[in-house]
């Protein structure tokens, strides 16, 4: 590969990474074709991409971030594969978590592909042991969401109690007529 060849490459992964809000990366090596293929498959139904890069490459590419990514560089070892989202920073790890429920690995056995970092929203994450903690990450919309809907709880209750308090005030005032009608 000349050098245009290997910048180009450099060039095209950072904008993947400007243009995608989370990526993992995670070793797949001493998987199947089969197996590889049934994961991008599944990365694919999900709207994810699964892609292999050299690792120069991609500390390359980490370096227009312009943020420190220097964490980053313990993930970088051995065979790096990037899996890029769109959507939210936990989808990935919750595809992750789902395709290894569905390989039926024993406590014993090499999981891959093995979860190795996590860029999202320019926070850094390293280690096996932040997966699961990822997964739980709520992303933007969610958070957008919760807040929206704390700001409009109060006023649904405050709305919901004069509502159902004129309800209550009239069958009292009922009430109160009708005894009147049988008294007088």
């Amino acid at each position: 590969m000349i050098r245009e060849e290997k910048q180009a490459l450099v060039d095209e992964l950072s904008e993947k990474f400007q243009s995608h809000n989370a990526f993992y990366i995670a070793d797949a090596s001493g998987m199947s074709v089969a197996k590889i293929n049934e994961f991008r498959r599944l990365c694919y139904n999900r709207g994810m991409e699964f892609k292999v890069y050299k690792n120069t490459f991609i500390r390359k590419a980490l370096d227009t971030l312009g943020g420190d990514t220097s964490e980053m560089d313990a993930a970088l070892v051995g065979q790096s594969g990037i899996l890029f989202s769109k959507e939210s920073g936990n989808a990935p790890a919750k595809l992750l978590q789902d395709f290894y429920k569905s390989q039926n690995y024993s406590k014993t056995a090499v999981i891959r592909p093995a979860f190795k970092g996590a860029y999202i929203d320019s926070g850094v994450y390293v280690g096996a042991d932040q997966l699961s903690t990822l997964s739980t990450l709520k992303g933007k919309n969610e958070l957008i969401g919760d807040v929206i809907g704390l700001l409009q709880s109060p006023a649904k209750n405050v709305i919901s109690a004069l509502s159902s308090g004129g309800a209550k005030l009239a069958g009292i005032l009922k009430t109160l007529a009708e005894k009147e009608e049988v008294a007088g």
